[in-house]
């Protein structure tokens, strides 16, 4: 049961407002605002999706800088919250096409509407599209998606000379284009987030000295000193152990579909021939992991209510209606073995008691027709550290560093990179106290987040997309895309 909705700007700024039930106070929604702007409790300074202040429940999550929020005095269950509030932004977002605080503002009347239908005094209705344009009759006021900044996947679609077009993000599901014809198209994304974990790589600054000289009669004079020589320069090998083996690696994907096809045809989908649902559905000799040429195993998947899976057991095919607006055809989980898209080699070397050195580098191991983008790189450091200096690659256009001070963290950031390229990044430390102990133990692990483009480590496949014509004259544009993000993506030190 939900008391209050409301959306608020990045500044705080009321955007839409409804009271569906009169029992939390009417200004909640800066209550809630000031409370997560300065959110300080349990040692974080960002607030988690679900806090109660007060007796009253807060949800809310972030939408491309919005946030939609809802209230509730009753013990409603978190997880529902929080995909209501998802699912009402993704049904805003199919009928203004763009998802603003400008087309927000422009179509209030609109979003209202939806609103009242979606919630109606408190408990939920529907938040399909299909079933809501039978009840919502304003037509959205289409907002320049060319003036608005470019946020996230709207502008990552882009392989070579080819590029969707913007519509694939921007289109409104009830609206026409100009001159009151509709576009026959239709888009299937397949986005999968990857979730790895390494273990620790080899830092030089864990060997002393005095543990080699221990090995003095197995290891010559000349070998010690090139050692010596190895740590001082902060040279890292390419080897396999610096890098550290995989623990744990986990694929979650999804394959989201968006229509515009007018009299709802029937569409087919076929995947992989080699696809396996189930780990004991594939012979063991089959099997050769996500780098090699072995089968797409699936541990579980599941698929839209619209999906008839009559001839996917023999031909791996799906058929469907597709149904208004954007929605997963099918969800799935791998655990198969694959090869990580970016290695990470970390090296800390001691400079003194109150001085370190560390040494970041970042290898693309993906091929060069492939380029990733807005990659962040992030590393806790000492309590006791106070002052960072870096040092980059020069030559190298869109990437800084930076050391937030409060968090004590090093932040790393890399617009582009070309796949089969190495960047590295020296970052000199110094501290307000000396070094106690292994100061790997205090620092890291190393974290990325990345998005990478036409990529897709599965190798889950579109072999065709097949729309059954009712005319001659039609021939719909069908656009098809790969997406891989970082779910979890940490290096050990």
């Amino acid at each position: 049961m939900i008391s209050q909705f409301f959306v608020l700007s990045q500044r705080g700024d009321n955007i839409v407002f409804r009271d569906y039930r009169r029992d939390v106070q009417k200004g909640s929604a800066e209550i809630f605002f000031r409370k997560v702007k300065f959110w300080k409790e349990d040692g974080k300074e960002e607030a988690p999706p679900v806090f109660n202040l007060d007796g009253v429940n807060y949800f809310h999550v972030k939408v491309v800088g919005l946030l939609f929020v809802a209230t509730t005095r009753t013990n409603l269950a978190p997880s529902l919250a929080l995909e209501l509030l998802q699912r009402i932004a993704r049904a805003i977002k199919d009928y203004l096409g763009v998802l603003s605080e400008e087309s927000m503002r422009k179509n209030f009347v609109l979003v209202y509407e939806l609103l009242d239908e979606v919630i109606d005094f408190g408990y939920v209705q529907t938040t399909s599209t299909e079933v809501l344009k039978s009840y919502v009759f304003n037509e959205p006021i289409v907002v320049d998606a060319a003036r608005l900044p470019t946020l996230g996947p709207a502008a990552l679609f882009m392989q070579g000379n080819k590029r969707m077009p913007g519509t694939a993000v921007t289109k409104s599901v009830v609206a026409n284009d100009p001159g009151g014809r509709k576009r026959e198209e239709i888009f299937v994304d397949i986005i999968e987030k990857i979730s790895v974990t390494f273990s620790s790589s080899v830092s030089y600054s864990s060997i002393s000295s005095a543990c080699l000289c221990s090995f003095a009669d197995t290891l010559d004079c000349y070998l010690l000193e090139a050692w010596s020589i190895l740590k001082r320069l902060g040279v890292m090998l390419s080897n396999d152990d610096e890098q550290g083996y995989v623990l744990t690696s986990e694929i979650d994907g999804t394959i989201q579909m968006k229509s515009y096809l007018t009299g709802n045809p029937e569409i087919r989908l076929a995947l992989n021939d080699d696809l396996h649902i189930g780990r004991g559905s594939v012979p063991s000799f089959g099997y050769s992991g996500s780098s090699g040429t072995g089968a797409v195993i699936l541990d579980d998947c599941n698929f839209h209510e619209s999906v008839h899976m009559d001839n996917f057991d023999i031909d791996r095919t799906l058929s469907l209606v597709p149904p208004d607006g954007e929605f997963p055809v099918m969800n799935y989980r791998i655990t198969q073995e694959f090869k990580p898209p970016f290695t990470v080699n970390t090296l800390i070397e001691e400079a003194g008691s109150l001085k370190a050195e560390v040494i970041l580098k970042i290898r693309a191991e993906f091929p060069s027709s492939i380029t990733a983008n807005t990659i962040l790189i992030e590393m806790p450091l000492p309590t006791y550290t106070t002052r960072v200096n870096f040092d980059l690659d020069r030559g190298i256009v869109g990437q800084n560093a930076d050391f937030k001070e409060s968090q004590k963290k090093l932040e790393w950031n890399i617009k582009k990179i070309v796949g089969g390229s190495e960047h590295t990044l020296r970052a000199k430390l110094n501290f307000s106290q000396e070094l106690h102990g292994n100061i790997t133990k205090e620092a890291g692990p190393v974290s990325l987040t990345f998005t990478i483009p036409m990529y897709n480590p599965s190798r889950l496949q579109v072999k065709y997309l097949q729309i059954a014509k009712k005319g001659k004259t039609t021939n719909p544009y069908r656009w098809v895309r790969y997406v891989t993000q970082a779910n979890s993506y940490v290096a050990r030190i």
